[in-house]
């Protein structure tokens, strides 16, 4: 059975992710042209709040591409895409320490991102099995197969709910750093929580499409079942 009536909520959550992408683009691109009142780059806004958190060890580096920050908890860097290593606005502030928001949880072992790593070399391997076998359940009508794909694809879903509360806690202490810090001003929040709040939203439509697609699942698993 390929089709279901829950398809229809993934397609309704599918839609919500691909507003909250275009909002990400919007809000970012918006909020690019609006220059931060401290005159910092992204850069300097990284390293200041990686050197107060007594992070020196952390390196700051540029990659190429838009919107394609990022904190490497294995080489322990952040690394911040053009515009927002080199821009002065708030959003390309605002990214800068959402991404030092993760290492400073790495360095503290942020429960849920402890949690995330330990998680990731399982999830790799499941994510990457699950497809196959649930495939190959519903072909033939193994559903033994069935039933391991949906244990595999779950590991996916798990990783993606731990994600939420990681995200959203890094957001959280990049608005208090930068309150703190003095490098934006009450004024700005509003900016800040624009950028930051619909980069959240990308996560939440994702973890939501897969919640509804492993409840598909089980709900095909079960009904054969019955039906056996």
């Amino acid at each position: 059975m390929f089709f279901h009536p829950m398809d229809f909520l993934i397609i309704i959550a599918f839609g919500i992710s691909l507003w909250a992408q275009f909002k990400v683009s919007g809000n970012f691109q918006k909020w690019s042209e609006v220059p931060a009142s401290s005159g910092l780059t992204g850069a300097e806004v990284a390293r200041m709040i990686l050197d107060r958190n007594g992070l020196y060890h952390v390196p700051v580096e540029v990659v190429p591409g838009r919107l394609t920050d990022h904190y490497d908890p294995v080489s322990r860097t952040v690394r911040l895409s053009e515009p927002v290593y080199y821009g002065r606005s708030i959003a390309a502030i605002s990214v800068a320490a959402h991404e030092v928001g993760h290492a400073v949880q790495h360095k503290q072992s942020y429960g849920a991102l402890v949690l995330r790593h330990r998680m990731f070399p399982v999830v790799n391997f499941t994510s990457g099995v699950a497809p196959f076998l649930l495939l190959a359940g519903f072909l033939f009508q193994q559903f033994s197969l069935l039933g391991l794909g949906i244990i595999f694809f779950s590991f996916a879903v798990a990783f993606q709910l731990i994600t939420l509360p990681v995200e959203f806690n890094a957001s959280s202490r990049a608005k208090k750093f930068m309150l703190a810090e003095g490098i934006i001003y009450p004024g700005e929040e509003r900016g800040v929580n624009k950028v930051l709040g619909a980069a959240a939203l990308t996560y939440v439509a994702a973890a939501l499409i897969s919640v509804l697609e492993l409840l598909k699942y089980i709900l095909i698993f079960t009904q054969s079942s019955d039906e056996d």
